[in-house]
């Protein structure tokens, strides 16, 4: 059973930095879920929001169900109850569905809903959508706003009222005017996440717009630095952020978009940069060469002083 009602559960996963764990694969693919154990055990020891089990950079995309019920199983064995355990649900909606009973089965804390697969969906669609997962749950419910389900302010003021579980808005968009229109009208009723690749050059102007969190694949690897630019975003240490930006992030996202997928494969090499190895990813993404695994090791080692 969960630790967190919905409404505990959005306030908590607002009060600190989030994350997604990558899933570690073994060199024929297979999940290996001893060392993403360990992986999950190592990140609870931080003070984190919480965490993102098999999810965007867990390759949630490339696991099978029952994998992924593997995944937060093991992630909610794995961390203390004190940080909360978020499991994907997407596709279909009955496959949604099927994932959000799944999520319970495995002790997670509540749910990040992810667009539904390919097709293109009207604003009714994506609220008839997001309300069927709701109401199969008793989790909380996070909507990531991206690709081919944005969310509009209209329907997300609907959703709030109709879900009393749905708890979060994540943005993945960019899109400020919509942000902005949510917050002013839904206020503290939802919690508010940055969702874009590498977060982190987003989240000081984000913060005005009350959001107060992002999920940071950078903390995989480098889990004191993501920490570090955290709290100077919440302090609104506009040097410090702008330092950290230079020093590291920007350069980071330079060589993070070289190819397609890469957000996802550069934190794993950073995870093999800095010694916790986390495997392959699996096709249809690529791993970074040899080369730009170089050139990342000597971003991380200018600002982790390895």
């Amino acid at each position: 059973m969960t630790s967190f009602s919905p409404a505990e559960l959005g306030r908590r996963i607002g009060s600190g930095l989030l994350s997604f764990p990558v899933t570690h694969f073994r060199a024929d693919l297979s999940f290996d879920e001893e060392a993403y154990r360990e992986h999950v055990a190592r990140l609870s020891k931080y003070d984190v929001g919480g965490l993102f089990a098999a999810g965007g950079t867990g390759e949630f995309f490339s696991l099978t169900p029952t994998e992924v019920e593997r995944v937060v199983t093991a992630a909610a064995d794995s961390a203390p109850e004190a940080t909360p355990i978020l499991a994907p649900a997407g596709y279909g909606t009955a496959t949604a569905v099927e994932f959000a009973a799944a999520a319970e089965r495995a002790g997670a804390d509540g749910i990040l809903l992810f667009p539904p697969y390919l097709t293109e969906a009207s604003q009714e669609g994506l609220a008839q959508h997001v309300e069927a997962v709701c109401r199969a749950t008793s989790l909380g419910v996070v909507i990531y706003s991206r690709a081919n389900a944005v969310y509009g302010a209209d329907t997300v003021a609907r959703l709030a009222e109709s879900c009393p579980n749905l708890i979060g808005y994540k943005d993945g968009v960019g899109d400020i005017d919509t942000v902005t229109r949510i917050h002013a009208r839904l206020g503290d009723r939802l919690t508010y996440i940055g969702g874009l690749p590498t977060a982190e050059t987003y989240a000081l102007p984000y913060l005005q717009l009350g959001v107060t969190t992002y999920s940071s694949a950078i903390f995989n690897f480098l889990p004191e630095f993501a920490l570090a630019f955290y709290a100077a975003v919440r302090e609104q240490r506009q040097a410090d952020v702008t330092a950290m930006l230079s020093d590291f992030v920007l350069p980071y996202t330079e060589l993070r978009d070289r190819r397609a997928g890469y957000a996802v494969s550069i934190v794993k090499a950073g995870l093999t940069v800095t010694g916790h190895d986390a495997g392959p990813v699996r096709p249809p993404l690529t791993d970074l060469t040899a080369p730009e695994r170089e050139t990342l090791s000597a971003l991380v080692a200018g600002v982790s002083g390895a």
